[in-house]
């Protein structure tokens, strides 16, 4: 699935089954929780907390994937072609830090 076809499943989506879209206020304040769920579960598992019971069986997989929903209902409601956004950003990462991360000595 590309980009577009996302979009367009997030869009079906919410207009069949959420009525509509939230406001855009709303929907950044939505995204915030979804990604501090995603951080609670990389602290706890992967981090030096410890891991509640009660989170053992949540799965980092549906949690990013919540904040992909959120990110793309946002670029949806904002007119946000988020295929041609990730082509520009990644021919700007390639050429803007095509040899950073090599030249870096901590990554070494």
């Amino acid at each position: 699935m590309n980009f577009k076809e996302l979009q367009k499943q997030v869009d079906h989506w919410i207009k069949t089954y959420g009525v509509r879209y939230f406001n855009e206020l709303t929907n950044m304040a939505i995204l915030s929780e979804e990604v501090g769920e995603v951080a609670r579960i990389m602290a706890r598992r992967y981090g030096e907390q410890s891991e509640k019971q009660s989170d053992k069986n949540k799965d980092l997989g549906e949690e990013l994937a919540d904040v992909i929903f959120v990110v793309t209902a946002i670029a949806n409601q904002t007119g946000i072609d988020l295929q041609e956004a990730w082509d520009k950003q990644m021919i700007k990462k390639s050429s803007r830090d095509k040899t950073r991360h090599w030249e870096n000595d901590k990554l070494k």
